[in-house]
């Protein structure tokens, strides 16, 4: 996936275009639906597929005081869009200039001028320009007088519920990540880097791995069932997410106990990929470090039986 970081940066031979333009945070399934016909489309008519999306979230720059934790950090999010099929994407700086663009100047500078679209597809929810006065009506009153297409995409259901990326976010604020789960299309995950442990682990339990400070999306606190990638290995885990209280007060944490263990090597620098597949309890306290490790073992138990069930599907 070729990656433009200006409008100014697509080239003048990429063909007629089919373009969606959003935040794509989650990359969920009502997002894949579109990209899915985006990505088909263009090869239908020997174009090139462009996504249009922003660094940072726009909300950080408009209201930083309530923009969301990101499903999808950035990296993240251009990993999945790639996997999707997807030509290519403008990803643009989003700053107040931009912001103070009204809809008919971001439709003129950037649809058109920029990516000369054929087509531009979106959610029937789509908002653009100052103050988001745009919406998908405006979008196809503009596709009239510019020349191109407007597919607009009703709401998504999965379940029985609304796949959006608000939604995920209250679906992860309550730990239920076997529904994330279902509208997002995969697994719940989160990647950072190796942190710095403080010994309990080895110490009392069983091998561990701290992540290091996450800023973005986690789930609500407590002990999970999980699986852990690193260095192309992936291990079985229980995580707690929180702050370990049986050993007295202490930062916030990221920890996950892998159950198939060895050895592996690790640097400051080492990707590590956690995927939240079942909540199994809250985060407590416990009254010894002997308790700790019963129910940790029943933890594991449970883990277990989960991977156990899931190899037989």
């Amino acid at each position: 996936m070729r990656i433009f970081r200006h409008l100014d940066d697509p080239p003048k031979d990429l063909g007629p275009t089919i373009v969606s333009i959003g935040n794509f945070d989650g990359v969920h399934l009502a997002h894949r639906r579109v990209l899915t016909e985006l990505v088909r489309r263009a090869r239908e008519i020997s174009g090139t597929s462009i996504v249009v999306t922003f660094d940072p979230h726009p909300t950080r720059i408009l209201r930083p005081d309530v923009a969301p934790r990101l499903l999808t950090p950035l990296p993240v999010k251009l990993r999945l869009l790639e996997e999707t099929g997807i030509d290519a994407a403008l990803l643009l700086p989003f700053t107040r200039d931009l912001s103070l663009m009204t809809p008919l100047e971001f439709a003129e500078q950037v649809i058109v001028r920029a990516l000369h679209a054929r087509e531009v597809h979106e959610g029937f929810n789509f908002r653009f320009g100052h103050r988001a006065q745009g919406n998908v009506d405006r979008l196809v009153e503009f596709g009239r007088e510019f020349g191109f297409e407007v597919k607009v995409y009703p709401a998504l259901t999965a379940r029985g519920e609304a796949v959006s990326s608000s939604r995920i976010r209250e679906l992860l604020s309550t730990g239920n990540v076997s529904r994330a789960r279902h509208l997002l299309g995969r697994a719940f995950s989160i990647v950072s880097t190796p942190g710095r442990g403080r010994g309990y682990g080895h110490k009392y339990t069983v091998p561990t791995i701290n992540l290091s400070r996450y800023d973005e999306a986690i789930p609500r606190r407590g002990v999970y069932v999980t699986r852990t990638r690193i260095n192309g290995e992936t291990f079985d885990a229980v995580t707690n997410v929180g702050v370990r209280p049986t050993f007295g007060p202490d930062s916030f944490a990221i920890e996950s106990h892998l159950l198939n263990f060895f050895p592996i090597s690790l640097t400051a620098q080492t990707e590590v990929e956690l995927c939240f597949l079942k909540r199994l309890r809250d985060e407590q306290k416990f009254p010894t470090v002997e308790a700790l490790r019963e129910q940790i073992a029943h933890d594991v138990k449970h883990a277990r039986r989960y991977f156990h069930l899931a190899a037989k599907e």
